[in-house]
């Protein structure tokens, strides 16, 4: 199965104009690179939001429109299955940008870690990330609430919520849980 791990930075408008994506591929537990773009939203980046990820306005002016990008950006897509943390604003502002856009099978890296990693202070990404050191060995110049480091960080947290004590992978069933359908599964997730 192909897994692409996604994340989103937005302008901080109601709805989320994109301003950053990032996209991951994750192979037989095997993180790839990442491809990201940053976008010129149509309304302005607001102060709030530009706090958060460090994207201003005129880091954006030069980038080009979402339209501009839109068919990498779903040919980066195609996967089996999307991963993404909190994945609910990603796969919304998605969707809201990709017109027709059949979104795969959605796996949340939060949903998951708040049934597997019990007694976890926090399941923010950023608390994640430091329980498990997933940020050791990044590379310099990676920032948190970048859709690069975030998209990295969420297939780290992925790869760690998919694997056993010993290291054996869990089942895509085991994954998905007890939810409907979710203990038929058995083949494994890498």
């Amino acid at each position: 199965m192909r897994y692409v791990v996604v994340d989103v930075e937005g302008n901080g408008q109601q709805p989320p104009d994109l301003v950053e994506v990032a996209v991951v591929p994750v192979a037989e537990g095997i993180i790839g690179a990442p491809t990201s773009w940053l976008v010129k939203p149509p309304r302005p980046v607001s102060r709030i939001a530009a706090r958060i990820h460090g994207l201003a306005n005129e880091d954006v002016a030069a980038a080009p429109a979402f339209a501009d990008i839109g068919s990498e950006v779903r040919e980066a897509l195609d996967a089996d299955v999307l991963v993404a943390h909190n994945a609910h604003v990603d796969v919304g502002v998605l969707r809201r940008h990709l017109e027709g856009w059949e979104c795969p099978e959605v796996l949340d890296t939060l949903k998951l870690a708040r049934r597997l990693l019990s007694g976890q202070v926090s399941y923010k990404l950023g608390a994640l990330v430091t329980a498990f050191s997933l940020a050791d060995g990044l590379p310099s110049g990676l920032v948190p609430h970048r859709a690069t480091y975030d998209a990295l960080m969420t297939a780290q947290l992925l790869v760690r919520l998919a694997t056993r004590h010993d290291g054996s992978p869990l089942s895509l069933g085991e994954l998905r849980g007890p939810e409907p359908g979710g203990g038929k599964d058995a083949e494994t997730l890498f």
